[in-house]
């Protein structure tokens, strides 16, 4: 499932929350797809953020990934 899918699948579940409420395993579903889309969100984040290099004033370049340890 890519990540369309699963976004069209959270809403999907939450528009059903809504009008009719969930059952048990639709809840656990929505979840897991939330945590899934979160960690996806973060693991992109955290992977721009250690490919920033920065120029110090002495003119050289820091990479903050490596300078931060790429966690």
């Amino acid at each position: 499932m890519n990540m369309n899918e699963r976004i069209a699948r959270i809403n999907e579940l939450y528009h059903k929350s809504q009008d009719q409420g969930l059952t048990p395993e639709e809840k656990e579903e929505q979840a897991k797809l939330r945590r899934e889309y979160i960690d996806s969100i973060k693991n992109n984040l955290r992977s721009q953020l250690n490919n920033i290099n920065i120029q110090n004033e002495d003119g050289s370049i820091t990479n903050l990934g490596k300078k931060f340890g790429n966690k």
